[in-house]
């Protein structure tokens, strides 16, 4: 037998460990992502005037539009609060996916969770 028997074995059991703890964070990362998505976040702007309302899968559940803001002459700004109040919401849930999946991965970015 070569001189130091089976050192390669303890290597195995750390390698086994390694391979559980992985399959342990993959399993909370899917857990996670599937909470987010299911999860709405909501942003209002124009101070109040237009929210609207995402699932963290990113799907427009919900828009309101307070009555006193529909100008029809001026539909372009009533447009534009819409647009930032979506892509606010979607921010949000973004950043709450992101916030999520960093805490389950010590800040290693891990392309395409999300």
């Amino acid at each position: 037998m070569a001189k130091g028997g089976f050192q390669g074995y303890g290597a195995g059991a750390n390698m086994n460990n390694l391979l559980k703890q992985a399959q342990k964070i993959q399993q909370q990362m899917e857990e996670a992502k599937k909470d987010i998505e299911n999860k709405e976040f909501e942003a209002t702007v124009g101070g109040g005037v237009v929210t609207a309302v995402v699932k963290g899968s990113k799907q427009l559940v919900d828009i309101k539009i307070k009555p006193e803001v529909v100008d029809q002459d001026d539909i372009e700004t009533l447009q534009d609060l819409i647009i930032t109040a979506v892509n606010e919401a979607i921010k949000k849930a973004e950043d709450e996916a992101q916030g999520q999946m960093s805490k389950l991965t010590g800040g290693v970015n891990i392309p395409g969770m999300f």
